[in-house]
């Protein structure tokens, strides 16, 4: 009875969470009913008794990927009043949309039905007496390892992806010469002065350190941030 009621509470949040992630005009308001959402179906997962999926809910989704998005969202400077002037413009196509894949799930799920033998059909029946996650990590690291080194590669792609698209190359950034810093010379910075007992900066002026000059790399904008030379 408590894991009846516990199961309609926890499912009637997540409806209304995942709704709010849609309908919600703030983006970050969105992301948060979308960890809320990950958090109620991880709990639906214990309910079923599949706590690795549960804890693989909670630790990546909402651990990485809803956290990431929260910060993306977050520090990307968004013209919201920008961003809803083309709503009504494509509200006909996405209404559209929307109905043709709503057909399709409806025709999907009214012919959907469970066979009788599917029960006696599993691919890797399970073991009452060794957990689901002892079960999955044999399966996972054994007969599917290719599958999932491949899905990290896939990944590792995607990562590399973001990166490349949001680098950009600002005016005022300072770059690094690595070259010149290698093939510098001592005597290229420094100066070896005979200086009197007592003479002080009077007699022999303010020496600043040489700084060599180098030239501008592409993509600097032939910005040029050295402090002059030797006087």
């Amino acid at each position: 009875m408590i894991a009846s009621l516990a199961f309609y509470l926890f499912a009637a949040i997540l409806l209304v969470s995942a709704g709010m992630v849609v309908t919600a005009r703030n983006p970050v308001h969105s992301v948060l009913f979308l960890v809320l959402a990950f958090f109620n179906a991880a709990v639906l997962f214990l309910l079923a008794g599949a706590e690795f999926l549960a804890m693989i809910l909670v630790i990546v989704y909402v651990g990485a990927v809803a956290v990431l998005f929260l910060f993306v969202v977050m520090m990307l400077d968004i013209n919201f009043a920008q961003l809803r002037e083309g709503f009504q413009r494509y509200l006909p196509i996405g209404a559209t949309v929307a109905a043709v894949l709503l057909i399709e799930l409806a025709i999907v799920l009214g012919g959907w039905t469970l066979a009788p033998q599917s029960a006696g059909l599993r691919a890797a029946p399970m073991d009452p007496a060794v957990t689901n996650t002892v079960q999955l990590g044999k399966i996972l690291y054994t007969d599917y390892i290719l599958l999932f080194q491949a899905a990290g590669l896939v990944l590792l792609v995607a990562m590399i992806g973001a990166i490349v698209l949001t680098l950009r190359d600002r005016s005022f950034s300072r770059h690094q010469s690595i070259s010149a810093q290698v093939n510098r010379q001592p005597e290229d910075t420094l100066e070896l002065v005979d200086m009197q007992s007592g003479a002080g900066t009077k007699a022999t002026g303010f020496l600043r350190p040489k700084v060599k000059a180098l030239e501008p790399m592409a993509g600097s904008h032939g910005h040029d941030d050295s402090h002059g030379g030797h006087h």
